[in-house]
């Protein structure tokens, strides 16, 4: 099921087996953040549960869409050639959902935010190479009737790249 959207995943009680909100559940992701093929058995230790509600809660959440567990290479050490974030003014006519959508389809694209302020959309490409960037940029960007307007801010360094979940 990970194709279910966003919006219900929101509508998932929070005291769910499944919900990210959960604090057994937000311990068990934590963990997996650490080591991905950290044994059930093991975080059931830890957090002084069963084996089978470790395996269960990890099923549920994967179910839904909420937990994916996969490996993710560190960017920063890939030293992609072009990396840049594009604030998107949507045109009229054209909805936020409508253009993050096409634009989800790009393998280029690997960050789409609805923001408040100067932008509807900001996004983040990466590429392999300066002229797969401006392809990108031109056939995705610049030659679209659904965008009023962009900026492209290239990344000059990258000092921190976060991918795990916040905690207080």
């Amino acid at each position: 099921m990970a194709s279910q959207t966003f919006s219900s995943l929101n509508r998932i009680n929070p005291n769910s087996i499944v919900s990210i909100d959960d604090d057994l559940n937000r311990e068990i992701v934590k963990m997996l953040q650490e080591d991905g093929r950290r044994p059930y058995r093991e975080i059931a230790d830890a957090l002084n549960v069963s084996e089978g509600t470790i395996r269960n809660r990890i099923q549920a959440m994967k179910e839904i869409g909420a937990l994916r567990i996969v490996a993710v290479a560190d960017p920063t050490a890939i030293r992609y050639k072009a990396d840049a974030m594009i604030g998107l003014k949507v045109s009229p006519g054209y909805s936020v959902q409508e253009v993050s959508e096409r634009l989800a389809e790009s393998a280029d694209v690997v960050y789409i935010l609805w923001v408040s302020g100067r932008y509807d959309l900001l996004i983040e490409i990466v590429t392999n190479d300066r002229g797969d960037f401006l392809e990108f940029l031109e056939t995705q960007i610049h030659s679209q009737a659904d965008i009023a307007s962009s900026e492209t801010m290239m990344g000059l360094k990258n000092f921190k790249n976060q991918f795990l979940l916040k905690y207080n």
